[in-house]
This record gives structure tokens, sequence and C-alpha cells, in this order.
């Protein structure tokens, strides 16, 4: 009777126990190509892969323009099939090259992942941005161009909560120093949800807030039954840029959390 109570109580503790953290990430891109990805570039249609933007080379997820002749506002995403909810994601990226040609100036070494947005399917033929939270990328202009943070936060068609208050702001900096010339940097984001999104470059937490929601601007010609202002964002797809500078991706990897 005793051996039965006592295999009763651990089978009950089992099943009650919380879900262990995994630690295995998981890999988004396979080094090889771009299956389980969907492509959309602004005045395209879904994967219409123009100009060969998104390639893989070398073992990596390559952003390039040598088939633009102007960029023309051409911004593009590619986004991975499956939507997230409680996450940490690991980005490694470097800028290279030069800017494409009629890039804006404000995209200079300039691109991003998007969390928590809206599946390409539901963006507009020529909606420029997906509704989503951007952890935006820059990259250093060299000696004397001064200070510039990298895993900022900038919200295409959203708001986010820091401190309490609703932040309206399209862009704000992050804590991280500056990273010039072509070296890697792992920006890693967790993401807990519609409760709170952490940025962490080269394992230094730099940025951080709370809420993510629908709403704000900075995002045209959009369905707008997508865009349902004030919606929190419990969960989402995740979307590399194309923003004009040559970019390359050597790891997308994700580990969820319970």
């Amino acid at each position: 009777m005793l051996k039965t109570i006592v295999a009763a109580s651990a089978a009950c503790l089992l099943v009650q126990a919380p879900a262990r953290e995994s630690s295995d990430w998981v890999q988004l891109f396979n080094g090889k190509n771009l299956d389980g990805w969907d492509i959309k570039i602004t005045g395209h249609d879904l994967n219409d892969n123009f100009a060969n933007t998104f390639r893989v080379e070398d073992g990596l997820l390559k952003v390039r323009y040598d088939g633009y002749q102007s960029f023309n506002n051409r911004f593009g995403h590619i986004f991975y099939r499956e939507p997230f909810s409680r996450y940490v994601l690991a980005v490694e990226y470097r800028f290279v090259g030069e800017q494409a040609p009629g890039g804006p100036e404000w995209a200079r070494r300039n691109s991003g992942v998007m969390v928590h947005s809206q599946a390409a399917k539901t963006m507009g033929k020529d909606q420029d941005f997906p509704i989503s939270i951007e952890v935006q990328f820059l990259g250093g202009n060299g000696t004397g161009g001064g200070p510039r943070s990298t895993a900022n936060l900038c919200t295409p068609g959203t708001n986010v909560v820091i401190g309490g208050r609703l932040v309206t702001e399209h862009c704000l900096n992050s804590r991280s120093k500056t990273f010039d010339g072509e070296q890697w940097v792992r920006v890693e984001v967790m993401v807990l949800g519609d409760s709170l999104i952490k940025h962490i470059v080269n394992g230094d937490t730099v940025f951080e807030y709370a809420k993510p929601q629908i709403g704000g601007g900075v995002v045209s010609n959009f369905d707008p039954a997508v865009k349902q202002d004030g919606k929190l964002l419990t969960a989402g797809y995740i979307a590399l840029q194309s923003e004009s500078h040559p970019i390359d991706f050597r790891k997308v990897e994700i580990r969820r959390l319970p």
C-alpha cells in the first residue's frame, strides 16, 4: 500500500511540474536554401523574389541589390512561415558593401528583424512594411560618424509601453555600443507574448519594453482589417529586412519558452 501511495504521489508531481525551458536552439535558416520562408517585396506579389534580392550563398542568407538599377522604395521582408509567441530569437548579421543606388539616406547600414509581425500573405501588394515590432540593426558609419547603436526599437503600425507609459515615437535607440565595419553581431530577442520583450546584443541587455500592440503609423497601403489599433500582440511571424544596404545573416535560430 505504501509503495502504491508513493508511486501515485510521484506521478502526480510529474504531471503538475511546470514545463522546463528548452535549451535546444532550432535553426530557422538551414544554411542551404530558403525552404520554410516567404518573400514579400513592395510592389511585387508574394514570393516574387525580385532581382534575386534574397539568396543563399556560401552558407549565408544574403540580401543583395546587384540586379537593381535603382532601389525605388522596394522594401523587402522574408518571413518564416510559422508564427511564434514565447521564445528567444537569435540573429547573427553583418553589413557589407555599399548601399543600393537610390536607397534612402536613413537606410544606409540599416536593416532589422521583425517580431510579432502580420503574416506575409496578409500584406498589400504595395505595402511598405509589415505591421510588427522591429528590432532595428544599424552599423556604424565609420570614423567621425558618431555613435550608432544597434538593436534599437522601431514600430511600423505598432506601439509599446515603457515605464507604464504608452510610447508612440517610431524609433528609440538602445544602450548598445556602435559596431563599425563588417564585423559579425549577435542580437537576441526575448519575446514573452504580449507582456515583455528584451533586446540583447552580444550577451548584454540593451532595451526592454512591454505590451506590444497594434497602433500608430509609419506603414502604408495596408489592409484596414489587419490594423486593429489597440489590439495586444500575443504572437506573430518573424521577418528579416531588405532596406537597401547589403547584409549577411549566418544564423537565425530560436529557442521556445514555456
